[in-house]
């Protein structure tokens, strides 16, 4: 399985939710390709937002190799499965998308609602523990698949 996580700038939620699957699917024994993307290009090879990168280091994942990236529509044919992190990153995504594109596109959260932005809310935990917790139930959703 190929999966994209997707948010607005990939320096704060997408690349926190690669981190936490990377580390969880591992231990899990899920083999997965994992990466994540942007929809906009402002932070194009930076890496993660600095109190993101504190904030998951604090939790035992590392952020430091990740840099940003903009979604492509390659994406959707290298990827399964594109997790957008909220329904304006979902609609972007939409409309980047080829005709008969491959991957399968849907928010990250399996009831729709969004992962707040902490780069604008400024609670980076919080939006951990809501990625911890979609995590853990793409991974349930992932076994089921096998």
């Amino acid at each position: 399985m190929r999966i994209l996580f997707l948010c607005l700038g990939n320096i704060c939620r997408s690349p926190a939710a690669e981190a936490v699957m990377r580390q969880r699917a591992a231990a899990a024994g899920l083999a997965v390709t994992l990466d994540s993307a942007g929809t906009g290009d402002w932070h194009q090879g930076e890496p993660p937002y600095g109190p993101m990168q504190a904030a998951a280091r604090a939790r035992g994942y590392d952020l430091s190799d990740l840099r940003a990236r903009q979604l492509a529509p390659a994406d959707f044919s290298r990827f399964d499965l594109i997790l957008a992190m909220d329904g304006q990153n979902l609609r972007d995504a939409r409309a980047v998308a080829p005709a008969g594109a491959a991957a399968r596109l849907e928010p990250f959260l399996a009831d729709g609602a969004a992962v707040p932005d902490p780069y604008y809310t400024r609670d980076f935990d919080a939006c951990l523990d809501i990625i911890e917790a979609g995590t853990e139930a793409l991974i349930a959703r992932l076994h089921l698949l096998q």
